[in-house]
Formats: C-alpha cells, sequence, structure tokens
C-alpha cells in the first residue's frame, strides 16, 4: 500500500544551514526551521523541524539562508530512531527537503539561475527509495511534480 507523506512547512530557519560532502562527493546541507502558532489563551506554540537538503539544493540552500531567514520547504517526512550513550532510546521526526525557498510574504529576493548539472535525486538516493542514512525499507517515490517535466521544445531544460 503506498501512501504520501509530503509536507510544506512555512518557518523561520533557525540555525545557518551547515554544508558537508559525502564520501561520494554528494553534497549535504542541513538546518533547523520553525513555526509559531499562537492558541486561544494567547500563548505561543513553536514547532522545531531539522531540515535535509541533497546535491545542488543542498549546496543553493547553503549559499542563500541564513538564520532568521522565512522559508517554505516541500519535503517528506522521515523518522529515525536511534541509542544514546546511556541506552536511552531516542527518535525523532526530520524534513527530507525536494524544494526550499524564501517566503515573500514579508520580503524580497532577488533569484540567480543557476547552470543545471546532471540532473539526479536530490535526495541522494539515486532514486532508489532509501534513505540518505542507508535505511533499505522500502517508499514510495513523492511526485516530482512540473519542475522535472520536459519544456515545450522537447529538451530537459526547464521552460523558462
Amino acid at each position: 500500500m503506498g501512501f504520501d507523506n509530503t509536507v510544506t512547512v512555512v518557518g523561520n530557519v533557525t540555525r545557518d544551514p551547515e554544508l558537508r560532502f559525502a564520501q561520494s562527493g554528494m553534497a549535504i546541507a542541513q538546518f533547523g526551521v520553525a513555526w509559531n502558532r499562537r492558541r486561544q489563551d494567547q500563548e505561543d506554540e513553536v514547532s522545531f523541524f531539522d531540515v535535509t537538503c541533497f546535491r545542488q539544493l543542498a549546496e543553493n540552500v547553503a549559499e542563500s539562508l541564513k538564520k532568521g531567514a522565512r522559508v517554505v520547504v516541500y519535503g517528506t517526512l522521515q523518522q529515525r530512531s536511534w541509542e544514546n550513550d546511556q541506552g536511552d532510546r531516542r527518535s525523532k521526526v526530520e524534513i527530507l527537503a525536494d524544494d526550499v525557498a524564501p517566503s515573500l510574504k514579508w520580503a524580497t529576493a532577488a533569484v540567480t539561475k543557476n547552470e543545471r548539472s546532471g540532473g539526479g535525486d536530490y535526495r541522494g538516493d539515486g532514486g532508489r527509495g532509501r534513505s540518505y542514512r542507508g535505511d533499505s525499507g522500502p517508499r514510495q517515490a513523492p511526485s516530482r511534480g512540473d519542475s522535472h517535466a520536459q519544456g515545450s521544445s522537447g529538451t530537459d531544460d526547464e521552460p523558462f
């Protein structure tokens, strides 16, 4: 049975993106996002998410975003579990980003188009449906939307 676990989160970057490279040379960027919700009793309820980006998206995020920036993150949820040094079981849910964009509700942005560099899956799993942490469990690949569709000229170039 397949399911779609896509999520869109709009919030503020809580820490500057950290860019690193896997042994294979693939870029990986990680940063945090928080969003607030005001409850009926006028108290703010804050949710924090860790976000992971791969390949060109990771490099663009590391170059473009800073702590405090308002962003829109689109991706899938992944839960990880581990045991800490004290033997306690821990887990967290993170967002594996398919796309990250600045929110233009209260800001402006200058956009610079990068040259395309060899396609591929932004998650770094080569389209195999595996997480970047080596999880070999089955997972339905998310819909790619129009951003990976061929342009009207029949080439792989994006239509803008």
